[in-house]
């Protein structure tokens, strides 16, 4: 599924008119009609009482067509416009002239007063929120935020049309204040604020529905992002052998930091992979080794910090001939010395590569390497490291992830995994993929290093494309936390129970990757 900006829906309602001969009055009836079905569905009509709060905008015109649709099936109905009809566009003014006449009450509140609302509140059943569409740029104030206050301390289920308001439409930031809906029914596509924090969490279960538009209008290309869908699972070989399933170098490690090189090379033999060589530190060798026999070692000279050294160079250009990709930077140290290795790695490795931790590091201030690498690179930031590398300050980088990441994977000629709740997976040519799989548990020292290698495995072990490889290793990994959240609950949730729950999460993907796809991991509902 597609995931649209604001304007881009803009740009798809134009077409639907102009080009398809859909009226908007059509279009705001489709959608009316299908948050009044989700309604009809998960809550019921019949006699129930329900509060409909409209804004002026064509979101409160939407909240009028669920008016006389719930009105027409003997539900009590009343309508509270913050503002005056004289405001509406002829689309919108469409839909209040049958309302009018056919008698469903209708309050104006242009003012501050909104006691009319609170005491309509209290009797209420449910509340449908029409206040804001996606287009909100400014900081709700005034009666506009009192009545989103107003409905959530009414605590009545929420239905939102469009995405809860005071959520911007392309961010997911709450602009100050927001409704906390307990369904929205989002129409044409889901946009940005339906699907990145805090806007998602917002939105309770999330409907889709697309008010009749054409698939070649909403599928199309120039639309440059998409949720991270499961991909058909590649065979993997009976007669198959360690060297079928990839041999991955991890150069990782240092006398401090001897969790993430293991979770790293263990995590790629967890999630299929054949032969896990761990380059570190000849110190921390030992310790590693005793935790995880299955990993190859090859002991490194180091620092007296007990990080890598720089004379390890030749050593790793050397061993890495003879593998099919490598990771580097989990747990290395932010030693000078061993940052200058990483630097000359990333720049001399032949082979793909992916970085992470320390490693994204390393290349703060210097990502002009990364434009000349020829081989295929993936990067996973945390939103630190992402601000770091992009050299701004993380509050900005955060209220602008999604071009900046299309910027930063263009400029770095790498996919880039922009790590977070609902990761975002950007590549070279600007497509973006959301990632719906993974929970607030998967929030936990060493979860990353888990990623790396179930990246790995995905490419060297799956076979799948570099580009798709990172993709379904974001979306494994998230699986296997989703795993061990349900087992163990998510404040439980450490590295090791992630790593733990590779192999579970893809036998269940193997098995269940279609009804993955068609559900949505059951966070979005199509209607």
């Amino acid at each position: 599924m597609k995931i649209s900006r604001t304007a881009e829906m803009r740009s798809l309602d134009r077409s639907a008119i102009e080009k398809y001969g859909i009226p908007g009055v059509i279009l705001m009836e489709n959608a009316g009609e299908a948050t009044y079905f989700v309604i009809l569905k998960e809550f019921g009509a019949i006699g129930k009482r329900f509060v409909v709060v409209c804004g002026t905008g064509h979101n409160g015109g939407d909240g009028l067509v669920v008016a006389r649709k719930l009105f027409s099936m003997r539900a009590d109905v009343q309508i509270f416009c913050l503002g005056t009809p004289d405001r509406f566009d002829d689309t919108v003014r469409y839909h209040y002239h049958m309302v009018e006449r056919i008698g469903i009450p209708f309050i104006s509140l242009p003012g501050d007063d909104l006691s009319p609302l609170r005491e309509a509140l209290k009797s209420a059943d449910a509340v449908v929120d029409a206040i804001f569409g996606t287009g909100l740029s400014r900081e709700v104030k005034g009666r506009y935020a009192e009545a989103i206050r107003l409905i959530n301390a009414s605590a009545k289920p929420v239905f939102s049309v469009d995405i809860p308001s005071g959520v911007a439409g392309d961010t997911g930031e709450v602009m100050g204040v927001a409704v906390k809906a307990t369904y929205t029914v989002t129409y044409g596509l889901p946009k940005w604020g339906n699907l990145l924090y805090p806007g998602f969490e917002r939105c309770g279960h999330l409907f889709v529905t697309h008010i009749s538009f054409p698939p070649q209008l909403y599928e199309r290309d120039e639309i440059a992002a998409e949720v991270n869908m499961p991909l058909p699972p590649t065979p993997r070989p009976p007669d198959g052998h360690k060297g079928t399933f990839g041999k991955v170098m991890f150069i990782a490690g240092a006398a401090r930091y001897q969790g993430a090189p293991y979770f790293a090379a263990m995590s790629f033999l967890k999630a299929g992979g054949g032969l896990s060589y761990l380059a570190t530190p000849r110190s921390v060798a030992p310790f590693i080794a005793s935790k995880g026999s299955e990993i190859v070692f090859l002991p490194q000279p180091e620092t007296a910090g007990g990080s890598l050294s720089y004379a390890a160079l030749d050593g790793l250009l050397e061993a890495a001939e003879g593998m099919d990709m490598a990771v580097l930077g989990p747990g290395i140290s932010l030693d000078e010395e061993t940052q200058r290795l990483a630097r000359e790695l990333v720049e001399r490795l032949a082979l793909p590569l992916v970085i992470d931790g320390d490693g994204l590091t390393a290349l703060a201030g210097h990502t002009e390497i990364l434009r000349r690498r020829a081989a295929p690179t993936a990067l996973t930031p945390h939103p630190g490291e992402m601000a770091r590398l992009l050299g701004m300050p993380m509050k900005e980088v955060l209220a602008n992830r999604v071009d900046l990441l299309r910027q930063a994977a263009a400029d770095w000629n790498a996919v880039v995994v922009f790590k977070g709740a609902h990761s975002l997976i950007g590549y070279p040519d600007g497509r973006i993929f959301l990632n719906l799989t993974g929970n607030a548990g998967m929030a936990t020292a060493g979860s990353g290093d888990v990623l790396t290698g179930t990246i790995a495995a995905m490419h060297a072990a799956h076979h799948y494309a570099f580009p798709e490889a990172v993709r379904m290793g974001v979306l494994m990994h998230g699986l296997a936390g989703d795993s061990a959240a349900a087992a163990l609950g998510e404040e439980g949730v450490v590295a090791g129970d992630i790593l733990a729950c590779l192999p579970n999460a893809i036998r269940r993907y193997r098995a269940e990757w279609q009804a993955m796809a068609e559900g949505y991991f059951g966070k979005i509902s199509v209607v």
